[in-house]
């Protein structure tokens, strides 16, 4: 069965549903798999940003303004 079939399918499924409870579970799913392709489209940077972001944390590294491991792990403890 192929995709398209497969979402026809499981559309037709889903209308037949009468536990609201069954719908918000699936409303969360989609909700949750939506924001992951977000996240996976994300653009690369380019190189000049990539440069401009290693000078700037290089610069940032230079005039102590940074945290250790130890302090970012104490903030979350």
């Amino acid at each position: 069965m192929n995709l398209e079939a497969r979402k026809i399918e499981f559309v037709q499924e889903f209308l037949k549903l009468q536990c609201e409870e069954a719908v918000s579970r699936l409303e969360k799913i989609l909700r949750k798999e939506k924001q992951s392709d977000k996240e996976r489209n994300i653009e690369p940077m380019t190189q000049d940003e990539l440069d401009n972001r290693i000078d700037k944390s290089e610069s940032d590294f230079i005039n102590n303004r940074f945290k250790t491991s130890p302090e970012l792990l104490a903030k979350y403890e």
